[in-house]
This record gives C-alpha cells, structure tokens and sequence, in this order.
C-alpha cells in the first residue's frame, strides 16, 4: 500500500528541515512538496536530503500499526493491547526487581517537547535513574570541555551569520561539505581572504575547498592544538592582556605546552611545523576569528581533552567573548542542543540543570507536583547502560525512542548482543530501523512535519516546527504514547499532557532560572517570528544570541583554561592490526541510514558500505579498487567494497556508519570512554586489510 501524506492546512507551512541541527528553513506544501525558505542558517538552499525529506512521509515503509511479537514474529496489534502489554510487563518487572530494573533511551531528534517529557516519564512514572540518549554519542565531549573553560555550553554561542565576517577560520574534524552543506556559504569569507584551515586526517570535500589543509594523524588532534598554542606563545603571539583580564590558569596550561614545540608535535601528528606556526599567525593576525570543533575533535577516549586544548588555544588567542570572534562547537543531531538540556542525559534536568543540585531537585520536583525525595539520581551513560542490559543487575527492560542504537552504537555486535538478553525491548518507530526488527513491541510514531514541537538548532536558537500534513491512519506522537503509558502505570492523566504546546508551557517552568532558560520563550513569539535564542529569562527578553560579551558563566566572570596533555588513541595499532579506522558520514545519508536508506534517489547513490584507502596501502593488502576487502579490528569485522583515494594517509581508512547488518562499521569501534564525557572513541581504532576471501 502507499501511504499519501494528507494535508492539514490548505496553505503552504513554514517549517524546518528535519536532519542535522542547521535546522534550514523550508516550506511544505499541502501536497507534500518541498522548497527552500530564506532563513539565516540556509539562506534559501537545502542539501539532497532536505530536499527528498518529503520522501517518507508517503514511503510505504511507514509503521502504521503496533507490532508484538508472538510465537518469534512481531505482528499487528491495537493500540490498547500494545500499551496494555507494556504497562502490565514494566510493573512486574518493576515489582520484581525495582524501578532501575527499567531502562529508556532517547535520540538527540526528538523535539524538545518530547526530550522533556521523556526525561519525566522515566523519573516520574517508572521512577528510573537508567536513562540516556545517544547525544552523548555526539557532543557530550564539547559540552564537558564547553562547561570547564566557559562555565557554560551551548554549541555555538554566537549567530552562526557571524561567521560570514571572519578573516580566518579554523575547523576541526569538521566536514560541513557533507554533513550540513548548506553551512559551508558561511565560510566563504574566510576562505576568499585565505583563511579558512581544516584539520581533517581525510582530504574531505570540505578540506578541498580550504586554504590550508592539515591532515593529523587518527587521535592526534590534541597534540596538534598544543604545537599551535606553543607557536602563538614563542613567536610573540600571545593576546596577553585578554589572558589577564579575562582568564585564569594559563601558566599551568604554559608548562605543559613548553614541551610541545611544532617540531615534536610533527613527529606525533604528521603535521609539518611550518604549517603549526602558518595557523598561529593566520589566528593571532586576523580582525575576526573562530576555532570550531566537531566530531572528528570529540568522538575520542580522550575527547574532553582534545576540546579543551582547541579552546585554551582559542583563548590564548583572545576570542570567545569578543564580537566577531570566538570558539564553537558544530552540533550535528536535529536537536542535539536542545535534546541534552531538558533532561534526557543520565545526570541532567530540564533547563541544563544537575540532576545530583539538589535546588534542581526541588525545583523541577515542584514543577513536577512530586516530591524532590522521589527523584532518582544520575544513571549510567549511553554506552555503559546499554552494555549493562540484561546483566546482573542491569536494566531487564528497555524503551527507545528516536535511536537506532544497533547500528549506531560502538562494538556494536555486543550491543546486539546485550539487547537479546532482555526481558521486554520496546521501540517508538517511523519504520522498521534494525533495533525495532528485534523489539518485543514496535509502536508506529509521526514524524517532523507531522506534529508541532520546537527545536533547538547549533545557535541555541529555539525554532517553532509545524504540523503541515496529518499523519497516516493509526499512527500516533510520542506525546500520546508516553501519555498513555503513564496513566496505566496510575499516573494522573493531566501529568503528561499530549498537545506540544501545553507540554512546552511546563517545559517553561521547569527550566526558568536554569543554565538553559527558556521560561521567556512562548509558542506566540516563535509563531511571530521572533529569533529567541536562550537563555531568554522573561516574555520581555530579546533572548541571547552571542554569549560571553561581559563574562563569562563562572562565578567569577573569567574563562578557565584546562591543563591537558597528549596521551593517543587507546588502541594504538600494532604487528596485528597496523592501520588505523576511522568513521563518518557521507553526504547522501544521516545517522544510522534507517530514514535516508529508504529514499531511493539517496540510497541508490550510496547504496553499500566502503572503506577508502590509499592505493599503495590497497596493493599492499593486495587489493584494488573495486574488490570487496575485509576490515577487521578486535571486536569483529565488515566487508567493504574499496575506493582507492590518492589523497589518503597511508596508515588510515574510512568507513562511513550508515549501513545495518553485516556492513556495519560500528562492527569495529572501540567503546572506550572518555572519563568525563563518556563519548566512546568512534574516530580512531586498530584494524587490519585483508581480501574478503583471505584468511583472518
């Protein structure tokens, strides 16, 4: 059957795209059909994704019934019997073995409406400290490093139109070219004045367009930010009054980066010391400046560090806080900012709050119409609670809304592996991703243009997305379903409210006087088009587009550097596995590939997953291109079809994530953590290159 998206207005609706968290302005029409929209992360383009996004609203791959699986198949249900079932097996389990018996995991593309009042389901109505969301898979490295230097995170704290007037800018482990291509007209600037630098081990679209491409190797990012910082001070570059003024802890970041000078970081990263000191002057000589960070800077056992060392550069240099100039991160989710700040992460609640502050606790609790007491502490992070499922006290039980966490997950054949232990997997789906084809109960869920709710974007700007067209018959919002959910666990009805709206209204009062206040926002302002970007205090406020300007968020106004040294991947290749993987995305798909693999004119251009290598490394594998080749790391191994890339580091290959089953290159990453952040270490892990039909 074909599934017709049904108009709910006549008229055209201004909305926004659905993928990563530029969040371009688009308008739908009542049939369905997309056009670009003039908005300032965007300015009036849209990448192919956004432009075939309309694509699933019609995909006969749509869940358009509950699925419970009986006798080892899952098949169609009603609604009652599917909720029912839920609610019935989460008590027993509960009863038997306690409310952390229960475990919820969230996705960083549920709206901020939906974050909310998941992040309430599961303290409030299961009672649960287990809960995550796989932003922590994101740009949980970047919000712990952004909260030790500022004292504050949000991704960019500036208007992402700044960048517009740079003289020069620098992006690590960025490749915009393909993640949110609309991005890259922001660049232009820097990039006519010869200042735009990528720091990329890959030759990546984005590293084609820069003036000055620095390719480190694997896990050496961290080094090469402490080589530049060691320029900028010996060459006299040091913007001493601001590191005065506005700063503190310089000199124990100075003792540690005296033993980094560029000629030894060159032996660590490959990344000649001309070019060290060409960045620091390029940096220290511009009126306007950025240093931005995205996954390949985060995605580490060492990611905090790694960010750390780009932001004491940043502020060696004297730019966050100065108009025209500063330090961001790039999120890449659809709300990966909003998404971690109104209580889906282990130890946060709603506004950005800590979940263990107990004024948070009393605060939200009030708003909550619960006692502060009855509140659950911080619960395991992303990684360590799903490698917990099933296991001896572990979680028995498992919701998930938004992810698809068999594929995304590192060593992710374990994460399979783990789910299957489970006593209940219950899944909230548009169609059936690979975590849901192993659920005990599927429920089919509406998606962006199909219900109200905001959106957080990579400026901390707070976007209205509309519903443009009804749903089809049978599927309902997360809304209804945590709703429905809550009440057979006898929780009053009014509790968790369905309309996004009103849950938005609540969504205000829990985070007024929080890091991430948005108690000022109201749905009348986002429908009057105003630009609020948080914190926005109060109905009056104009909201907060660049952060920092006056001091920065600690007590004592000033922005810490952070002491950090080099210490490498944590696992190094070695006799058995000599190169190094690293992961990514490619143009035509987003995350896991559930959505973009069933939209014919994207998947038919990356239909199968690839692993690009340098050709010598290729002949030494005796391989060309073309041949299906098998990577192997310790965790397991994928086969991939080899596209020999000259400009390729010799010791590296790449493989992008998107891909399910057998092709998974999550099949190889290592889940090491970092020790604050928790982000496994997806960019960089040891594996070998061998013929598919060659011995292992």
């Amino acid at each position: 059957m074909t599934l017709t998206a049904e108009p709910t207005t006549t008229t055209a609706v201004a909305t926004h795209c659905p993928y990563c968290a530029l969040q371009c302005g688009m308008t739908l029409s009542p049939e369905a059909d997309v056009t670009p929209r003039q908005f300032p992360t965007n300015a009036g383009g849209l990448c192919q994704k956004g432009w075939t996004s309309p694509a699933l609203l019609r995909s006969p791959a749509r869940l358009t019934t509950p699925l419970v699986r009986t006798d080892g198949e899952l098949r169609p249900a009603s609604w009652d019997a599917a909720l029912d079932l839920i609610a019935s097996r989460l008590q027993e389990l509960r009863a038997e073995h306690g409310a952390d018996s229960v475990a919820v995991f969230g996705g960083g593309g549920l709206t901020n409406e939906k974050s909310y009042l998941l992040g309430k389901f599961a303290r409030v109505a299961l009672g649960t400290s287990q809960m995550d969301y796989n932003g922590r898979f994101c740009m949980s490295s970047a919000a712990a490093a952004g909260m030790k230097a500022f004292g504050l995170d949000r991704g960019l704290p500036f208007p992402v139109t700044d960048l517009a007037d740079a003289d020069a800018i620098v992006l690590v482990g960025a490749n915009p070219a393909e993640t949110m291509p609309p991005f890259v007209q922001h660049l232009r600037g820097a990039n006519a004045k010869g200042g735009l630098v990528v720091v990329d081990p890959r030759r990546t679209p984005t590293a084609e367009q820069a003036d000055l491409h620095l390719a480190p190797a694997p896990g050496t990012d961290l080094a090469l930010a402490l080589g530049i910082l060691h320029a900028v001070v010996a060459d006299g570059l040091l913007d001493q009054s601001y590191v005065e003024d506005r700063t503190s802890g310089f000199d124990a970041v100075w003792r540690i980066v005296a033993g980094y000078w560029p000629e030894q970081v060159e032996r660590v990263t490959g990344v000649a010391a001309a070019d060290q000191r060409r960045v620091a002057a390029l940096l220290a000589r511009a009126r306007n400046a950025y240093v931005l960070t995205a996954r390949g800077a985060e995605q580490h056992a060492t990611g905090v560090a790694t960010v750390s060392a780009w932001i004491n550069l940043a502020l060696a240099l004297g730019l966050p806080g100065r108009p025209g100039s500063g330090y961001g991160c790039l999120t890449g989710q659809g709300n990966g900012q909003g998404g971690r700040e109104h209580g889906q992460k282990a130890d946060q609640l709603p506004g950005y709050r800590k979940i263990t502050d107990p004024a948070a606790r009393e605060h939200v609790a009030s708003v909550w119409g619960v006692p502060a007491e009855s509140l659950p502490g911080p619960g395991r992070s992303a990684f360590e609670l799903l490698d917990a499922l099933g296991t001896e006290g572990g979680p028995r039980a498992l919701l998930v809304f938004g992810s698809n966490v068999v594929v995304s997950a590192p060593d992710s054949a374990r994460v399979a592996e783990r789910l299957s232990r489970l006593d209940l997997l219950v899944t909230a789906d548009l169609v059936l991703s690979e975590t849901s084809a192993l659920a005990d109960v599927v429920l089919p869920v509406t998606q962006w243009a199909e219900e109200d709710g905001t959106m957080t974007n990579l400026e901390g700007r707070i976007l209205l997305r509309r519903k443009a067209v009804d749903p089809p018959e049978g599927v309902r919002t997360d809304l209804d379903v945590l709703a429905g959910l809550a009440e057979r666990l006898g929780q009053p009805a009014e509790r968790f409210p369905t309309d996004a709206e009103t849950v938005f209204t609540e969504l205000r009062a829990a985070s007024a006087g929080g890091p991430a206040d948005y108690s000022g926002i109201s749905y009348e302002r986002l429908r009057d088009g105003e630009a609020l970007y948080w914190p926005v205090p109060d109905e009056r406020h104009p909201g907060t587009p660049r952060m920092f300007l006056d001091a920065f968020a600690h007590p004592d106004g000033r922005a810490r550097f952070e002491p950090v040294e080099h210490t490498g991947p944590a696992e190094p290749p070695d006799a058995g596995f000599r190169l190094l993987a690293t992961t990514g995305r490619v143009l035509q798909h987003y995350q896991s590939g559930a959505q973009t693999r069933l939209v014919a004119e994207l998947n038919d251009t990356v239909p199968e997953v690839y692993v690009e290598v340098h050709p010598d490394t290729a002949e030494r594998a005796g391989l060309a291109h073309g041949d299906l080749a098998r990577v192997t790391s310790r965790r397991g191994g994928t086969t991939a079809r080899v596209r020999c890339v000259g400009s390729m580091r010799q010791d590296v290959v790449f493989l992008p994530f998107h891909f399910p089953g057998a092709q998974r290159a999550n099949l190889l990453t290592n889940p090491a953590l970092d020790p604050t952040s928790r982000m496994p270490e997806f960019k960089v892990c040891a594996v070998r290159l061998t013929k598919e039909d060659g011995a292992e």
